[in-house]
Parts: C-alpha cells; sequence; structure tokens
C-alpha cells in the first residue's frame, strides 16, 4: 500500500482516492492492487483496452460490488453510502424503461435521487432542451435511436447535479455530432468546478478531454498521473511529413525505427539517439517536402509501449 502513496500525494486535493483495491471471480483476479486519485474539478481518463478492468473498479467505486481489498475515499472521506447523493453515473451497460415516455422517464430517474417532482420536471426540461431534444418527451424509450437513448441517460445521470460524475463508454452509439455536444456538456460541467471520471478504451477521445489519466491493464496499473507530464517523459519521438516523391529509403536512415504511409502523410518513429535535424537534411536533398513536425507520441502509442515493456 505504501508504493501508491506518492501518486496519491502529488495529485491531492482530490474528489476520489483508491488505494492498492483488488477484486477476483471465481480465482481469476480482475483487478489488483489498483491506486490512483482523481483531482476536484478535472476530467480524469480511467483508460485500457476491453477486459482491463474498468467496469469493475467503477461498480467497486460506487459500491455495486465490494472490494476483496484495499480502500476507497470520496470527497475526501471514508467511502460512505450517503456520498453517493453526489456522484452521477453512466453506465456502459445502458438500462431505461422501454415501454416509458421520455419525459415520464427522466422525472422517474430524478425522483430516485432525490429530487422533488417539481425540480425533476424543471431539470428534464432543461436537460432535453440543451441536448437537443426537445419535442421528444412524449415518445417512448423503444422508440428512439440508440443514440437518442443514449441522450436520455446521458441527461438522467445529470438531473441531480451530481459533483462527481462517473462516464463508462459515454460515447458508444452516438454520431459525431452528438459525441461534439457531450464533450461540450462535459467541458461545461469541468468549468462549473464538476470532476468527471472518463472511462473508455478509445484513446483518441480523451486525448484533449483529460488533464490526468489511469492506464489500466489486465486490471493492473500502468500509467498513472498528468497526462501532459506523461507524454512529456516519453519524449518528442515521432514525425510527421507530408513528401513528394519515394520515401522508402527513409527506412535505412541513421536514428529511424519505422517509418509508414498514414494516408495522406508519413509518420517516422524516431531511437532515442536520433537527431530530427539530420534526417530533414536527408529528406530535403531528395524529396520535396511539404511538411516536417517532430511530435510527441500519442497515448495509444505511449499505451502500446508501456503494456509491451510490462508484459516482456
Amino acid at each position: 500500500m505504501s508504493s501508491a502513496q506518492p501518486a496519491l500525494a502529488r495529485l491531492a486535493p482530490a474528489a476520489l482516492e483508491v488505494c492498492a483495491i483488488g477484486k477476483a471471480f471465481n480465482g481469476t483476479v480482475a483487478v489488483k492492487d489498483l491506486s490512483f486519485a482523481v483531482p476536484a474539478g478535472s476530467i480524469y481518463g480511467l483508460l485500457g483496452p476491453n477486459g482491463a478492468g474498468k467496469t469493475t473498479t467503477i461498480r467497486m467505486l460506487l459500491d455495486i460490488i465490494l472490494p476483496d481489498s484495499g480502500t476507497v475515499h470520496l470527497f475526501g472521506e471514508p467511502f460512505k453510502r450517503q456520498a453517493l447523493l453526489r456522484v452521477g453515473y453512466l453506465p456502459e451497460e445502458r438500462g431505461l424503461y422501454k415501454k416509458m415516455k421520455v419525459g415520464d422517464t427522466l422525472i422517474f430517474l430524478g425522483l430516485l435521487r432525490g429530487l422533488n417532482r417539481g425540480q425533476a420536471q424543471q431539470r428534464a426540461a432543461e436537460w432535453m432542451r440543451r441536448l437537443d431534444m426537445s419535442g421528444w418527451e412524449a415518445k417512448k424509450v423503444e422508440e428512439l435511436s440508440k443514440g437518442m437513448q443514449q441522450k436520455v441517460q446521458f441527461a438522467a445521470t445529470l438531473l441531480h447535479d451530481p459533483d462527481l460524475i462517473i462516464l463508462d463508454e459515454p460515447f458508444a452509439g452516438l454520431d459525431p455530432v452528438n459525441t461534439a455536444m457531450l464533450k461540450d456538456v462535459m467541458l461545461e460541467l469541468k468549468r462549473r468546478g464538476k470532476t468527471i471520471i472518463f472511462s473508455t478504451h478509445r484513446m483518441e477521445q480523451v486525448e484533449r478531454l483529460c488533464e490526468a489519466i489511469c492506464l489500466v491493464n489486465r486490471g493492473e496499473r500502468v500509467l498513472e498521473g498528468n497526462l501532459r507530464e506523461i507524454r512529456r517523459r516519453f519524449g518528442r519521438n515521432t514525425i510527421l511529413a507530408e513528401l513528394e516523391g519515394d520515401w522508402q529509403f527513409v527506412r535505412g536512415l541513421p536514428g529511424v525505427r519505422d517509418a509508414r504511409d498514414t494516408g495522406n502523410q508519413v509518420e517516422i518513429k524516431l531511437l532515442p539517439s536520433a537527431d530530427a535535424q539530420q534526417i530533414l537534411s536527408a529528406l530535403i536533398n531528395r524529396l520535396r517536402v511539404n511538411r516536417f513536425e517532430v511530435t510527441e507520441p500519442s497515448l495509444e502509442e505511449i499505451f502500446i509501449s508501456s503494456v509491451g515493456k510490462v508484459e516482456a
């Protein structure tokens, strides 16, 4: 447990602190000694491939299932069920009553979260307008598309104005327009001081949303901390270049680990000892270079690299 303390201290104050929680099912370990801390007022990414243990972790945070070991602190105090009144949860497996009307569904779920009928009606109407669903109140849930149902459940998650919002794969089934709408809402909530835990296996979705992340693989923490610091730690090891001509010779240049055509540009991976300026000079001598940019690795590349080291 002591090994987790530096990470927790670094990210304090935290809306949520998880210390060495673990869970096994019939002898199979789903989560092992997992520790992380979610800074208050931030968007925090709980990331990993399918089956990594993300959903099991979230269910332990919410007391849906009990951890076999470890502790959870919510809002600076040891976990108490009463604190869940300040939490909103959008599960990966959606759970709406298909025969109910949309407006009635939201009001009913608002009542379950402690609102009176007037509050539930007012907030349901506000979120219907905000999510571009006005006029759908009388529709039955089963009459809606998967994406519209997702927006209804998203609204239900926020009706009671929670301080901590946990979103498990929130963009599943959404088209690009509605995905952008939900991202805008998440950023609005952050500006209001809300804390959001965003769980997904789609690394590219969190690049512009999350300040801090925890990467999980096979139930264990691989990386945790401030996303900017993590990317800086891995260095600027990728060149994005738009080239005219046969660029295949690039693979044989000193300092180049790999190069591939990504469609409209060439992605060149560098070894730690590489000199990007030398590579640029070599390209200019043989090709027309329309673009040359040295970048940090993507979150997906960092994850693949980290998982590879752990499994090796």
